[in-house]
């Protein structure tokens, strides 16, 4: 009896003198079932029959805020990616609405001058974005679902409404003011569940949900120009307001955040982010990015009518644009994730600054255009596609939701008055013969000297977070282990 009680405590002894040795030299692997806290038990049950018993371990504590990369998150990523294309895909069809209305004879609304259109897509995503501190209370006070089903209501019903409009101010109140605010709840309400769901590839889900942009925007580009030719605006206004209904809504049930799981910080405004001068860098991005941003989703189809080309043509280079966006956002992700979110986006700002100056001012004709409109598609949007992960770059997981509302209220201006700067800047001339010609070399200008600024601000970005990662590496850490050496010290100087 005494053997087998020495022989249990030998064996006890010895167990857990190996498991530690192999614990130290880094030999012992436990799965999550065989751990707690980084504490492993082992209890042994002696008796005459038996040998020493298994290893016994209380459950890992698991952080259950962390993003999941994956499951449900699926999910969402792709009702999100089609309530985008039935909120943001509707208003970048707006330039085919523009080119209409600028066109038409006899003019559908007597009193009302290209300004009064250009601010009525602008009042549009002003209002979206002004909006957002409401709808942020409403996600916070009730759910999301409550701030997405409210956003669908309004955005249907200021189409129904648009549908009856007969005066200019009608349309400001209705396809300008009240859809933009439907569409800031709808927003505001889905644009923070993504990164809650994905961490390694929040970037790509991102991407994924910014291409609704581009498919709603081809679909509804081509589908508005069709309804408009043989059903007229009512009717254009009222079937796009009946899909746009179905679908947010259907989506809208099926979504699902983690807010109890994570408790973000969903404060209005949150005035202490604003002390940071890398947030302000990111703000600076948006907003230039935006003034260049909706001079060309807006103004490329009336360009392409003003160098001579037809109505339908314009429409199907507005199309294209949108199609560029659904096919570059996800890619955009995808590389965001690989080689850095804030290199990626201040390079393909930079680049749509070159095609707006290489390309587009001197485009004439269809083929150049559509060439344009793909090329500059895929990239022109990168804000939207890289905001988010771009975002939580330099905030905590629990002050993104306030750092987005934040950011969405300094883009009310740029949004807003982008499209009439740009008309303003265009250049009409009466030639003998009575005709008029409209040149959009200033507007183009414009637009690309924008990108530039906002690639600027990308660039300083990268420079602080260069210098934040380095800073938290430690002085003490020598510059080997600050920025590694040979082609890890490249890869070190790049992904960021």
């Amino acid at each position: 009896m005494d053997a087998k009680v020495d022989l249990g405590g030998r064996t006890r002894d010895e167990d857990d003198r190996r498991l530690s040795k192999e614990f130290e030299a880094g030999a012992y692997t436990s799965t999550a079932s065989e751990r707690s806290n980084g504490v492993l038990s082992k209890e042994a049950s002696v008796n005459g029959d038996d040998i020493p018993g298994d290893v016994e371990a209380a459950p890992e504590a698991q952080d259950e805020s962390a993003p999941p990369d994956g499951g449900y998150g699926w999910v969402c990523v792709f009702c999100c990616m089609f309530i985008t294309a039935c909120t943001w895909g509707i208003n970048a069809s707006y330039g085919v609405y523009l080119s209409y209305y600028l066109t038409h004879d006899p003019p559908l609304f007597a009193e009302a001058t290209s300004l009064d259109y250009a601010f009525v897509g602008g009042v549009t995503v002003g209002a979206g974005m002004l909006i957002s501190p409401v709808a942020n209370f409403f996600t916070r006070k009730f759910s999301s679902h409550v701030a997405l089903l409210i956003g669908c209501t309004l955005q249907c019903a200021s189409l129904i409404g648009a549908s009856f409009a007969y005066r200019i101010w009608h349309l400001y109140l209705s396809q300008g003011a009240l859809f933009g605010i439907g569409m800031g709840f709808i927003f505001v309400a889905s644009v923070g569940i993504i990164p809650q769901w994905f961490d390694k590839k929040r970037s790509v889900a991102n991407g994924i949900s910014a291409a609704g942009s581009g498919i709603g925007g081809l679909a509804f580009s081509l589908g508005t120009n069709a309804m408009l030719q043989h059903l007229g605006l009512a009717w254009t206004f009222r079937i796009t307001g009946i899909v746009a209904f179905t679908v947010n809504t259907t989506c809208s049930l099926l979504l699902r955040d983690r807010n109890k799981t994570i408790n973000p910080d969903i404060r209005m405004f949150d005035l202490k982010i604003l002390k940071r001068i890398e947030f302000l860098f990111i703000v600076g991005w948006g907003a230039f990015s935006m003034l260049g941003y909706v001079v060309i989703v807006y103004s490329l189809p009336n360009y392409g009518v003003s160098v001579g080309l037809t109505q339908k043509q314009g429409s199907i280079m507005a199309a294209v644009l949108n199609l560029g966006m659904a096919i570059g956002r996800p890619f955009v992700g995808l590389y965001s994730d690989t080689w850095g979110r804030i290199n990626i986006a201040g390079a393909l700002t930079f680049i749509c600054a070159l095609t707006v100056f290489i390309i587009w001012i001197n485009a004439t004709s269809f083929g150049v255009l559509i060439f344009f409109a793909l090329i500059n598609g895929a990239i022109c949007g990168t804000f939207w596609a890289t905001v988010a992960p771009v975002t939580a770059e330099v905030v905590s997981l629990k002050e993104l939701p306030s750092a987005l509302n934040l950011i969405w209220l300094f883009m009310v201006a740029p949004l807003t008055f982008s499209e009439p700067i740009g008309l303003a800047l265009r250049q009409t001339h009466r030639e003998p013969s009575g005709a008029e010609t409209t040149k959009y070399l200033y507007p183009q200008i414009f637009s690309g000297l924008m990108y530039l600024v906002a690639a600027t601000s990308m660039l300083l970005l990268r420079v602080w977070k260069i210098e934040f990662e380095d800073n938290k590496a430690g002085e003490d850490a020598g510059p080997e282990s600050r920025f590694g050496k040979g082609r890890r010290r490249w890869l070190r100087w790049v992904k960021v």
